[in-house]
């Protein structure tokens, strides 16, 4: 029988919760517990998120902190000690460093330090009191989202489908991104991307959701079959450390 273990997802921005989704549905359907906690999100995006959570059966909860301004100083690091203390998950998700060092969006550099000091130090004996009186909790496996170099695959066909409709929970995150993709790709070049471009060009909710449904199923296509892997859509992570085998899968 499978070892019934709880996950909690250090995101920086809500579309992680999707991003990752397939593991954490498919994870909670196997009767684990999983938990995301989401450090930057627009006031009027919060219920999207918790709806998209909800699809995929996660509790999800807000960090609180503001774009441009995440700091790894104490006080930060104490917020998110005393939630891994008080969830005390098996395993932690979140965003990979590599990836993170040369992404452009604000905060991302500064969160991997912040959440990497955190998990260190929830399993110390730092700050017992002012992190809510929790004894500590030493995390024992780490795994990072969306690699630049993945070591472990996850089969999400069965639950991929999941993933579309969370991912259509987040109108803001669909219009923001029918936003950067028109300015990348020429209006040209959009009907070679998707057939009904031109009937939903003008409503940027409708055309983010035509782009993350291209764009997630390739993603995970690529991870999967096309990775000659034996799934046909997998989400990708890099384990932190040695796996630890007692013989060769």
């Amino acid at each position: 029988m499978r070892e019934k273990k709880d996950i909690l997802l250090l995101a920086t921005y809500g579309m992680e919760v999707v991003e990752c989704g397939g593991t954490l549905a498919k994870h909670v359907r196997a009767g684990g517990k999983a938990h995301a906690a989401v450090a930057l999100v627009r006031p009027e995006n919060k219920e999207q998120v918790r709806r998209a959570g909800r699809v995929l059966g996660l509790e999800v909860s807000f960090l609180g902190f503001e774009s441009g301004e995440v700091q790894a100083d104490a006080a930060s690091k104490s917020k998110i000690v005393r939630l891994i203390r008080e969830v005390r998950p098996d395993i932690i998700i979140t965003q990979d460093p590599e990836h993170s060092f040369l992404d452009l969006d604000p905060d991302r550099r500064e969160a991997m330090i912040l959440y990497l000091e955190a998990v260190s130090l929830a399993g110390r004996d730092w700050r017992i009191t002012e992190c809510g009186g929790f004894e500590p909790h030493l995390v024992r496996s780490i795994y990072f989202m969306t690699p630049e170099r993945p070591n472990c695959l996850v089969d999400v066909a069965e639950v991929f489908s999941l993933k579309e409709q969370a991912m259509a929970e987040l109108s803001g995150q669909l219009a923001f991104t029918a936003r950067v993709i028109s300015g990348m790709v020429p209006v040209s070049a959009m009907p070679y991307l998707l057939a009904d471009y031109q009937k939903i060009k003008d409503d940027p909710v409708d055309l983010g959701r035509a782009l993350h449904r291209e764009m997630d199923r390739a993603f995970c296509l690529y991870h999967g079959l096309l990775s000659h892997s034996g799934f046909v859509f997998a989400e990708p992570f890099r384990r932190l450390g040695r796996f630890e085998l007692e013989y060769l899968l």
